[in-house]
């Protein structure tokens, strides 16, 4: 029998949060790492990112031989091909999950989103959500930005009455280890007291999450269609986010 897929979106309103990225790498870490069954509905519209990376990433793993003796290997040793990425609107985002749900048995389902809480189609399909990870930043627009979006989102809820959403966390992301600890406590004091919850995981700053494949054929991090390479994630903490998210998701 088949089981329902979580439903889970990495959704803020600030444009350059990361919330793309951390989709595609908790997307292929899962799928290609830990033996979940992944989809991505990238509801981003017009941009949808995660389509044009997927498109980027099979016209390299079809040209170059480098990266099709990798996709070969990799779906040998597998046995499965790389998760479906569907382009969608955020009107349209719950029916294209519903008409990809029987073609496989997923075990999670990404939604990328616009970062606008007032859409219609962007609310309806938030408060679908099983799990919403809100990516912040130590920067004061960012996280106010941020903070206004979930609250705006839990008003939203309290207004409708009715919701999927088991949990909403916020995470650090692009965090740099030169800053003072003192900045990360006055933020999180500010967080738990507007009741929201910090995910114990943070992602450092880095440039290794703009490492894409490439004709040079480096070492990649962010891939639809590879898991990041295992030189760069050591102190990226992607593996500890991962298992900690896979404690949460259920």
């Amino acid at each position: 029998m088949k089981k329902n897929p979580v439903y889970v979106a990495f959704a803020t309103q600030k444009g350059g949060a990361g919330k793309t990225t951390l989709t595609v790498l908790v997307a292929s870490y899962l799928h290609y790492v830990k033996g979940c069954n992944v989809a991505v509905i990238d509801c981003d519209y017009p941009q949808h990112s995660i389509v044009g990376m997927r498109e980027r990433d099979l016209v390299l793993a079809t040209k170059d031989e480098h990266y099709k003796g990798m996709a070969y290997e990799q779906f040998t040793r597998l046995d499965k091909k790389a998760w479906p990425v569907i382009g969608s609107s955020p009107e349209e985002a719950l029916a294209d999950a519903d008409y990809l749900v029987p073609q496989g048995n997923y075990d999670f389902i990404f939604f990328d989103l616009p970062g606008t809480v007032n859409n219609k189609g962007v609310l309806s399909t938030l408060l679908n959500m099983d799990y919403i990870i809100a990516p912040i930043a130590a920067d004061r627009v960012v996280m106010e930005s941020t903070l206004d979006y979930l609250i705006a989102l839990r008003d939203q809820v309290k207004a409708v009455g009715k919701t999927h959403i088991k949990g909403t966390y916020l995470l650090w992301n692009m965090v740099d280890g030169r800053e003072k600890s003192e900045l990360y406590d006055v933020y999180e004091a500010v967080i738990r007291e507007l009741e929201f919850t910090i995910l114990q995981t943070f992602v450092p700053d880095s440039k290794r999450f703009r490492k894409e494949q490439n004709t040079g054929h480096k070492a990649l991090f962010r891939s639809t269609l590879f898991p990041a390479d295992k030189s760069l994630v050591k102190g990226s903490n992607m593996d500890a986010l991962v298992d900690e998210l896979l404690g949460i998701l259920k």
